[in-house]
C-alpha cells in the first residue's frame, strides 16, 4: 500500500504517515477534482492519478456505520503506486509480455499490430481528469497460429475430399426435395403474375415447409380473388349509383323551368274570365230586359274573349317551350346513358362459384323455394373468362324468376337444373348457360315478349317487367343474347343464355406441377 488517508465531506485530506506524494501532502481536495461529487453523493470511485513519484492506483469508498449505512461521513482513500514489477507480475498472472509505456506511444486509444511471430496490442488509459496517463503493450507470440496453419493444411486436404462427395450427395438432395418443389411454387407465382388468373391452385401433398408455403400460397391467393371479386362488385353498384345520381341531377335541372312555366300557365288559366264569359252568355241567351245591361253583356264578351285570346296563344307558346326541354331532357339522358357504357371487367371463374354467388344475394324466401342442381356439364367446364359482375346479376334474375314460377304453380319446393357448354358462334367462343325450371311455365305467344320492357305474366302490384328486360339489354351490350323456351303451361321453361368467353391470358401451368 502506497497511500492510505481519509477525506472529510467538506474535502479535506488527513494522511495517517508522510507518504512524500503531492496529493497526500494537501491539505484539502483542489477546487477542480473530479471526486468532490461522488464525496457529496457518498458513492465509491476508483481510477488513475498522476503523482511526483509515478502512476497512482486510486479507490476510494464512502465511511459508512457498522451496518454500510447511514449518511457518509467522509471517505476513505488508498492508493498503490504503478511500478514496472507491478506490470511484470501482471503480465506474468495473464501469462503475456506486458510493458508499461508512455501516452501518446501509439496511434489512437487502441491499437493492434499483427506480425509475423508475434501479435501487439495497445491501450491508452485516462487519468481521473480524463486526460491520458499511460499505454501498456501486450506482446502474444503467434506460436499458436502457426501450429494451427499446420494443422489446417492436413484437415483442409481431408475436408475437400470430403465436401466433395457430400456436395454432390447435397446436391441431389437439394434438387429431389426443395430445388424441384420451389420451381414449381416459382412457377406458380409467375403465371398468377402474368396471367392474372386467380383460379389456379398448387394443391401441393407435402408436410415440409415447402407444402406448408404452397398451402398458404394458395390460401392467399384466394383471399385475394375474394377480396379482387368484392372490390368489382363495390365498384360496380358505385358506378351505378353515380350513373343514378348524375341522370337524377340532370333531371332536376331541367325539370325545375318545366315546373315553373306550368305554375305559372296554372295561374293565367285560373285567372282567364272563362266562367263569368259563360254567365253573360246564358244571360243574354236568356234575354235582358234592360237594353243598356244587353249592351254591357255585349262589350264585356268581346273584352272577355280579346283577354282568352291572349292567355290561349301565352299557354300555347308555354306548351312549345316545355315541348321543346321535354326533348332537351330525353336528348340529355340518352347522353348520359352513352356515356356510361364502359368496359365491362373480364374476370376468369367457375361456374359452380358463380352460381353459388348469385345464390347469395337472392332473397331468402325464393332461395328457400328453389333447389339448385348443377350437373357435370358446369363442374367439367372449369374456369371461363366473362364479365363475372353483370352474369351474376343476369343468374340473380333468373333464379328469382324460377322461384316464382315454382311459386305460381302451387309448389312449395322446386328444382332449377343448371347445365352448360362452350359453343363456337360467329367466329368467336360463347358459353351456353340453360337454366331449366318446373315451375308454371310459359304460353307459346308469350315466349318472345317476357323480355319486352313492361311485360310480366305475374301480379302488376309486385312486378314491373323490368327483370328480363335488363337481362336482354345487359347481354345485347355483352355481344350475347337470351331466349326463353317451354312446353307449355304447367311444364317449366327453360332460359337459354350465350354469353362471350374472353381467351385465355396465361398458358397451362400443368408442366409446373
Amino acid at each position: 500500500m502506497s497511500c492510505s488517508c481519509s477525506m472529510r465531506t467538506a474535502g479535506y485530506l488527513k494522511s495517517d504517515r508522510p507518504l512524500g506524494l503531492d496529493l497526500a501532502d494537501r491539505k484539502a481536495l483542489p477546487i477542480d477534482f473530479p471526486w468532490r461529487a461522488n464525496l457529496r453523493d457518498g458513492r465509491p470511485v476508483r481510477g488513475l492519478l498522476p503523482t511526483n513519484r509515478g502512476i497512482l492506483m486510486l479507490a476510494a469508498a464512502p465511511v459508512l456505520d457498522g451496518n454500510g449505512g447511514g449518511p457518509a461521513r467522509g471517505m476513505m482513500l488508498m492508493g498503490r503506486l504503478l511500478s514496472a514489477s507491478d506490470v511484470r507480475s501482471l503480465g506474468a498472472q495473464a501469462q503475456a509480455d506486458l510493458t508499461l509505456l508512455a501516452p501518446g506511444a501509439s496511434q489512437g486509444r487502441e491499437q493492434l499490430i499483427e506480425g509475423d511471430a508475434v501479435t501487439r496490442v495497445y491501450r491508452t488509459f485516462d487519468d481521473i481528469y480524463g486526460r491520458p496517463v499511460m499505454t501498456l503493450r501486450v506482446d502474444v507470440p503467434r506460436e499458436v497460429t502457426r501450429r494451427g496453419q499446420a494443422a489446417v493444411t492436413y484437415a483442409s486436404m481431408y475436408l475437400v475430399g470430403a465436401a466433395v462427395v457430400v456436395l454432390v450427395l447435397l446436391v441431389i438432395v437439394l434438387n429431389r426435395l426443395i430445388l424441384t418443389p420451389l420451381a414449381v411454387v416459382t412457377r406458380h407465382a409467375v403465371a398468377l403474375d402474368e396471367g392474372r388468373d386467380l383460379t389456379t391452385r398448387l394443391d401441393l401433398a407435402r408436410t415440409d415447409e415447402i407444402g406448408v408455403l404452397a398451402r398458404e400460397l394458395d390460401r392467399m391467393v384466394a383471399r385475394v380473388a375474394e377480396s379482387r371479386t368484392q372490390l368489382v362488385d363495390q365498384s360496380f353498384q358505385a358506378g351505378f349509383a353515380e350513373l343514378a345520381k348524375g341522370v337524377l341531377h340532370n333531371l332536376g335541372n331541367a325539370m325545375t323551368p318545366i315546373g315553373v312555366r306550368l305554375a305559372s300557365l296554372r295561374e293565367r288559366l285560373r285567372a282567364a274570365p272563362g266562367e263569368d264569359a259563360e254567365q253573360a252568355v246564358a244571360e243574354l241567351q236568356a234575354g235582358a230586359a234592360d237594353p243598356q245591361r244587353g249592351a254591357d253583356l255585349e262589350e264585356f264578351l268581346r273584352l272577355a274573349c280579346r283577354e282568352l285570346a291572349g292567355t290561349v296563344r301565352s299557354a300555347q307558346a308555354d306548351v312549345e317551350v316545355m315541348t321543346s326541354q321535354a326533348s332537351a331532357i330525353q336528348t340529355t339522358l340518352t347522353e348520359q346513358l352513352r356515356s356510361a357504357r364502359n368496359e365491362h371487367v373480364i374476370e376468369p371463374v367457375r361456374l359452380t362459384e358463380l352460381v353459388a354467388q348469385s345464390l347469395e344475394i337472392v332473397p331468402d324466401a325464393c332461395r328457400q323455394r328453389l333447389v339448385i342442381d348443377t350437373d357435370d356439364t358446369v363442374r367439367k367446364l372449369g374456369v371461363v373468362r366473362v364479365a363475372r359482375t353483370v352474369l351474376r346479376l343476369i343468374l340473380q334474375n333468373l333464379i328469382i324468376n324460377a322461384a316464382e314460377a315454382v311459386r305460381d304453380a302451387g309448389k312449395e319446393k322446386g328444382v332449377l337444373r343448371v347445365s352448360a357448354e362452350l359453343t363456337c358462334e360467329a367466329d368467336r367462343q360463347q358459353l351456353h348457360l340453360q337454366f331449366r325450371d318446373d315451375g308454371v311455365g310459359i304460353p307459346a305467344q308469350n315466349l318472345a315478349r317476357v323480355f319486352e320492357q313492361g311485360f310480366s305474366t305475374k301480379s302488376p302490384q309486385t312486378n314491373h317487367g323490368i327483370g328480363l328486360h335488363w337481362c336482354a339489354n345487359a347481354l345485347n351490350a355483352l355481344g350475347g343474347r337470351i331466349w326463353a323456351a317451354s312446353e307449355g303451361p304447367g311444364r317449366g321453361a327453360s332460359m337459354h343464355l350465350l354469353v362471350p368467353v374472353a381467351a385465355r391470358e396465361t398458358p397451362s401451368l400443368a408442366g409446373a406441377a
